[in-house]
């Protein structure tokens, strides 16, 4: 996207599925390591949104209301899953299902909508 702070947080969720992804596909994944991998998306939720939305408000992007709407429903989700697996129910696939379609819909997407509105407004 061309903007650092954003574009390290984007790189942080990858990570996370990928790490996600290498843990599901174990023989036995460690119960342990998907609870962090769950916990920090939530996590991320709060940091990476507040970041954003705190941009969007103060330069006054138009897009702000669906936009939130859209993290509002990824924080929605992602809190959903971490109480199901704390829960004891098994959640990997359905973890990995929903970064990759978050990955590929709104970063890739969404998010690049928004890159040339933040750059005209000097955000680097």
């Amino acid at each position: 996207m061309g903007i650092a702070s954003i574009d390290n947080q984007h790189r942080w969720l990858v990570d996370a599925t990928n790490r996600l992804h290498a843990e599901i596909s174990k023989a036995e994944p460690e119960r342990s390591v998907l609870g962090e991998i769950l916990e920090g998306l939530v996590d991320y939720t709060m940091n990476h949104f507040v970041l954003e939305e705190e941009l969007f408000e103060r330069l006054g992007y138009p897009e702000t209301p669906a936009h939130k709407a859209e993290h509002d429903a990824f924080t929605a989700t992602a809190m959903q899953l971490l109480l199901q697996f704390e829960s004891g129910e098994s959640v990997g696939l359905p973890v990995l299902d929903f970064l990759k379609e978050w990955l590929l819909h709104h970063i890739l997407k969404v998010d690049r909508a928004y890159a040339p509105f933040l750059k005209a407004a000097g955000v680097s």
